[in-house]
């Protein structure tokens, strides 16, 4: 049985033996929209919660919209031209408009890169485009703390701007529960301290701090009370299938929107199965979540929920851009000097994170749960050293060897990776 995984900006074809009993987990159909930009139109006119669009843009000078960064494959160029002359139609110059990449503590998008990221030369040649710089203090407006002492600093050019928009992919997320909506706002435009402190290990080491969870998350929360306190934010939030094709797209108010789309995406991204595997393959998610490890983890925690305990996860990554921030290379080392549990010792300890950090307190999720393989053709041999999982050959290999070791012949894979989330829901009467 062949199945192609997601890989970089192909496909990876994976050659199960017949031996083996596969089991296939994706997405249930998405409908997909057959004009996306007259949907998304639509939405302007007709918004999930509060007034249409062009009012809005009538009464505002300025307006500041915060876009994902290179890691997140949203459709840009389709959503944002729509967007702009939505604005312009209303009165608004489109030197007033600003939009604003919300890298939280990634690295800046430039060059051919950033208007890869725009999706549009129009869009890109004609309106301003710029980075969020977290670690720039003067940069960031101060709005005092959560009701927790978080500080709430954010980036001055989206706080003060009339009309703000944030427009977002809305996709599991590993820690958030699904991604989009506040989580433009914050981490994205935010300080790196208030990045910090909302990423602190006992946040985060918190059991609904997780995939599809949303009610009872403390960081959904602490990010909920830091928008607030901007005042009016709306979000523009996409949902995409398998292939990368427009499934759902709405407007409104950032809070209320986002739930809307949160509703639609769960019978699709969440998929019961019955039982749990010895041997689960998973992806990266593909080309450009899986241009480095540090986000290759988020497919790692995307599948535990189905795997047995002592189990083995083997997960193809192609990480082009190798292992992620410097900093995240530090707390690998300190996670291979210090192993995992001291590793966790050390981070709820604190109450801040250092930077990138947060991503190997997710990998010790997984490990804790069993056996992790790596398959990338993009990572150094000095980079594997330091990475506390095994690199493999092939994936064709891993599950050969773990179906052996754990004699079972019973496989999972998930092609798409954390863009899917595999529920455990035993069947009536399992006693798995």
């Amino acid at each position: 049985m062949r199945v192609e995984l997601l890989y970089g900006h192909g496909r990876l074809a994976v050659d199960f033996p017949e031996n083996l009993n596969v089991t296939t987990i994706r997405k249930q159909p998405m409908p997909v929209a057959a004009d996306p930009v007259e949907r998304l139109r639509e939405s302007f006119r007709r918004a999930a919660s509060g007034r249409p669009l062009s009012e809005l843009a009538r009464e505002r000078r300025t307006a500041c919209i915060l876009i994902c960064d290179i890691t997140r494959p949203v459709p840009h160029g389709t959503l944002l031209p729509p967007l702009i002359e939505e604005l312009t139609a209303a009165g608004m110059s489109k030197d007033r408009i600003l939009i604003l990449v919300a890298t939280g503590l990634h690295r800046p998008n430039e060059g051919a890169e950033l208007r890869e990221v725009i999706g549009s030369d129009a869009v890109f040649d004609q309106v301003p485009v710029a980075n969020h710089f977290a670690r720039d203090r003067d940069a960031h407006a101060d709005l005092g703390r959560t009701p927790t002492g978080i500080p709430i600093r954010l980036d001055r050019r989206f706080v003060d701007a009339e009309l703000r928009i944030v427009v977002g992919l809305v996709e599991p997320h590993f820690m958030a529960g699904y991604s989009g909506g506040r989580k433009l706002v914050v981490p994205g435009v935010a300080h790196r301290d208030t990045i910090l402190k909302l990423h602190a290990g006992v946040i985060l080491d918190h059991a609904r701090a997780a995939n599809a969870v949303i009610e009872g998350n403390p960081l959904h929360q602490e990010q909920l009370h830091m928008v607030r306190a901007v005042g009016e934010v709306f979000a523009l939030n996409v949902v995409i299938d398998e292939e990368r094709r427009i499934g759902f797209v709405n407007f409104g108010l950032i809070e209320e929107s986002h739930l809307e789309a949160v509703a639609f995406t769960r019978p699709y991204a969440e998929v019961p199965v019955p039982r749990r595997f010895k041997t689960v393959v998973t992806t990266g998610a593909g080309y450009p979540l899986d241009k480095t490890y540090y986000q290759t983890i988020k497919g790692m925690v995307g599948v535990l929920d189905i795997v047995e305990p002592g189990g083995t996860i083997v997960i193809a990554s192609e990480c082009s851009e190798g292992m992620g921030s410097p900093e995240f290379v530090t707390a690998q080392r300190e996670l291979c000097r210090m192993g995992p549990e001291r590793f966790m010792a050390d981070v709820i300890a604190r109450n801040h994170a250092r930077i990138d950090e947060w991503q190997t307190q997710m990998l010790v999720k997984a490990l804790r749960k069993g056996r992790v393989n790596l398959y990338t053709t993009g990572l150094r041999p000095s980079d594997l050293a330091e990475i506390f999982v095994d690199p493999v050959a092939s994936v064709e290999s891993a599950v050969s060897a773990s179906v052996n070791a754990q004699r079972d012949p019973c496989v999972a894979v998930v092609p798409e990776g954390p863009y899917v989330i595999p529920v455990f829901r035993p069947a009536s009467g399992s006693v798995r």
